[in-house]
């Protein structure tokens, strides 16, 4: 197979688990190529994801490295043979590879659990919501620039796994836009509660001792726990972490911030009297 220009995070996190299941079974790179009769740089090039592997060879490799955990293996298999373009590819080299990294990741989701504190959710923001956060980026975005971060956004919006949402009070209440943008968004949230897949929960302010509320999350579930993904902002982009330690630690801290906000029904409550305020 050839060499790729930019792989995807997807890509990247195949080749990710060929590394973890390589070293795990003691084999540097230059022994496991010679399990497959290839040199060592190939090896490197499949385990960055500058190259793909065949279903063949995967499973070759996990023999060797003695891997007997049949479903992960399948799921990997899939994700070394999937062929999808997906409506993000229309956007490759116009967005930051992120924005496409992003929603390849949703079309593969299984669930989503998410904590938002500053901001709603992108999967559940109004069009001129979507306008009003990305005009606020430094420096500056062309009008062409914003507009097309808008449609992405949107279209990103069809996505219909199971979602589970728990959303500061701050972030309900920070206008972002205007009042009117603020009141749409709060109403577009209530509808957007009603889905049969989205658990919507509201962290008041006045919730005590809180802390864990204080920082976003996103935990994207992948086709078994091992390729689950969590996705964390940062400076230049969106940032995905897989290590199974700190997968672990993020389910424990969803499923507590979880259990401490307020259910459903006082959720759409609180959030509807919010947008009578306005």
């Amino acid at each position: 197979m050839g060499t790729r220009r930019e792989p995807t995070a997807r890509q990247k996190r195949l080749g990710a688990e060929l590394r973890r299941l390589r070293e795990a079974a003691g084999l540097n790179a230059r022994e496991a190529a010679a399990l497959l009769g290839v040199n060592s740089v190939q090896i490197s090039q499949i385990e960055s994801g500058i190259s793909g592997v065949s279903e063949e060879r995967l499973r070759r490799l996990a023999s060797h490295y003695a891997c007997t955990d049949g479903e992960f293996i399948d799921a990997l298999v899939a994700m070394a043979t999937d062929r999808t373009r997906g409506w993000w590819e229309e956007y490759r080299w116009q967005l930051p590879t992120s924005f496409l990294d992003l929603a390849e990741l949703d079309h593969h989701a299984t669930f989503r659990h998410e904590v938002a504190v500053l901001y709603v959710p992108g999967l559940l923001q109004t069009e001129d919501y979507a306008r009003a956060v990305f005009s606020a980026r430094v420096p500056a975005l062309t009008t062409d620039e914003l507009e097309m971060r808008v449609r992405h956004r949107m279209a990103r919006k069809q996505a219909d796994f199971p979602y589970k949402l728990v959303i500061h009070e701050a972030a309900l209440r920070i206008r972002v836009g205007d009042r009117a943008t603020s009141r749409v968004q709060l109403n577009a949230l209530l509808d957007s509660s009603e889905a049969d897949n989205i658990t919507l929960r509201v962290i008041p302010f006045d919730l005590d001792g809180f802390g864990l509320a204080a920082g976003t999350m996103t935990y994207v579930g992948g086709p078994v726990a091992k390729l689950d993904t969590v996705v964390r902002d940062a400076p230049h982009g969106s940032a995905f972490v897989d290590a199974e330690a700190q997968l672990s630690a993020y389910r424990m801290r969803f499923r507590t911030i979880e259990a401490a906000s307020l259910e459903p029904e006082r959720s759409r409550d609180f959030i509807n009297r919010l947008a009578k305020e306005l």
